[in-house]
């Protein structure tokens, strides 16, 4: 699939949902908010991120769930981009977010950020990437990416704009 970037702010609006990174189940006392990646998360992010850069993909603003989980992932996927973890922009709304919250908290995004990285949870990402466009995952496996672009000037317009699905990427496919 042929992906179009605009070299014009405003032209277009692309949205990357990428899960959080597989987390590490061992330690049973750390609450569900807590728990952090385990070594197969700390192997994916990076493998992830490495292949949004091969993509050619800029990231123009970072946000996540503040669960360590989230946290971490886009943490390591802001680094492969060159910028400080405290880039990363925490929005409490997105841990554990409904689909509702998703689209609420991207109408809200600054309009000079042509594309957005949003790191959260299922099922709440899987259920709003597939509100997106007719593009169906089943179930976003952890630290899978499912990129999505709008024909739209500001993101106050990405619900009602026409979106074009680019693709879907994980570490296993």
């Amino acid at each position: 699939m042929k992906i179009i970037f605009s070299n014009k702010l405003s032209d277009l609006k692309t949205l990357l949902l990428i899960r959080h990174a597989k987390s590490d189940w061992n330690d049973v006392s750390l609450s569900d908010f807590d728990r952090p990646l385990n070594e197969r998360g700390k192997r994916d992010a990076p493998l992830m991120a490495q292949r949004l850069l091969d993509k050619k993909i800029p990231i123009d603003l970072f946000l996540s769930s503040p669960a360590k989980r989230a946290k971490k992932t886009a943490s390591i996927f802001a680094e492969a981009y060159g910028l400080d973890k405290k880039q990363v922009e925490l929005y409490d709304e997105l841990y554990l977010a409904p689909e509702t919250v998703f689209a609420d908290v991207i109408s809200k995004m600054n309009n000079i950020a042509d594309t957005v990285a949003v790191f959260a949870h299922n099922p709440g990402i899987t259920e709003y990437a597939n509100s997106l466009t007719n593009a169906r995952i089943d179930d976003m496996p952890t630290c899978c990416i499912f990129a999505v672009q709008a024909a739209c000037n500001n993101w106050n317009e990405f619900g009602a704009a026409k979106k074009t699905f680019l693709f879907v990427d994980y570490p296993k496919a």
